[in-house]
């Protein structure tokens, strides 16, 4: 009897051992995945990134994109180790949360067209124009404004359907504050923001939502991420800059906006690289931001962070070449990384990481 209930007692130390593995095992993998949320913009270079880092040792990361302003919220909240913005998150409210900003890296917003007969690719467009079709102004695609910059193309009488962001977004920001910057009445009507009370259109949930309503709509425009124009092989019309040249969207051209924005005056690196002159600029580019607590409760959780855009800068340029987004210039990023020191725990900086 003796002899059996020392057994029993044995199998039960056992699988006690065994359970405090797995549970000790599962702590450890959710203590190595870095959570982030925010911006639908850089979500593709931020899986590649992930998988590319995973795969050179660091942790997983986990980034769902449900747009800048639930990722803002997010991480206010410290419901992540990260949150993610398309535009720079004002000044007070940042040190009212105890948050640092960021940029992690370059990209540009086009707009995306689907009409009939017509190859979108070699439409010209003006950033007046498009405010107008936004506020319900032109609502045909052959409208004299718009046969007037493509006399070689025949237009359709189709009605222009467009399609705008849902959600709380950052997208929608950069694109509106090329709008208000080129129309005087867009600016006063409508506004630049997050969100916008768009005088006509369609909303979508993220850029997939409204790439997709753009493609299944005869007659749609819409405004989205570059990377998301070119996975799903849209028609980005060429578009006025602000030299008053035609330009289409290119990596040249998103460099020269990147190389002309004021990163040493700007606070929190909310450099603007909006209608920026240059007969090949192209007007519609921007950073994205990432932000961090300056004072985590999870000093590992946060170095993990600061780890993974530290590789990001050191190796992700190929993938963000790639995915046609641009890398920070070293100058930026050995600048962003001073600000690193910023974040602390236990009266320790967590950067450099140990």
């Amino acid at each position: 009897m003796l002899n059996q209930i020392s057994k029993g007692l044995g199998r039960a130390v056992r699988a006690a051992a065994v359970a405090g593995i797995l549970v000790g095992g599962i702590a450890s993998a959710y203590a190595q995945e870095v959570i982030g949320a925010g911006a639908t913009f850089p979500a593709p270079i931020y899986t590649k990134w992930g998988e590319q880092f995973k795969a050179a040792g660091g942790p997983a990361l986990n980034y769902q994109g449900v747009g800048s302003g639930a990722g803002v919220t997010q991480i206010i909240n410290r419901t992540v180790d990260f949150g993610a913005s398309d535009t720079p998150v004002a000044s007070e409210r940042l040190a009212s949360n105890n948050l640092l900003q960021f940029p992690a890296v370059i990209g540009a917003v086009v707009v995306v067209v689907n009409i009939p007969g017509v190859d979108g690719n070699s439409l010209k467009l003006t950033g007046p124009i498009i405010a107008d079709i936004y506020q319900g102004r032109i609502r045909m695609w052959n409208a004299n404004e718009i046969k007037a910059l493509n006399p070689g193309i025949t237009l359709p009488a189709v009605a222009v359907a467009p399609a705008y962001r849902a959600d709380s977004s950052g997208t929608t920001n950069i694109f509106t504050s090329y709008l208000a910057a080129v129309s005087l009445p867009f600016q006063t009507n409508v506004g630049a923001a997050n969100s916008v009370p768009w005088k006509t259109g369609v909303g979508a949930p993220g850029n997939a939502g409204v790439a997709a309503a753009v493609q299944n709509t005869k007659g749609g425009i819409g405004y989205v991420e570059y990377a998301y124009a070119t996975e799903n092989k849209m028609q980005t019309p060429q578009l006025e800059n602000r030299a008053k040249k035609f330009v289409k969207p290119t990596i040249a051209g998103f460099n020269s906006a990147a190389a002309q924005a004021n990163w040493a005056g700007a606070a929190n690196f909310a450099a603007s690289m909006i209608n920026m002159g240059g007969d090949t600029t192209w007007p519609i580019v921007s950073s994205t931001y990432v932000l961090v607590p300056k004072n985590p409760s999870d000093p590992e959780r946060a170095a993990n962070v600061l780890k993974f855009f530290d590789w990001a800068f050191k190796s992700g340029g190929p993938a963000a070449d790639q995915l046609h987004y641009i890398a920070l210039p070293k100058a930026v990023q050995d600048q962003v990384r001073k600000k690193w020191s910023a974040v602390t725990a236990n009266g320790k900086a967590v950067w450099p990481a140990s």
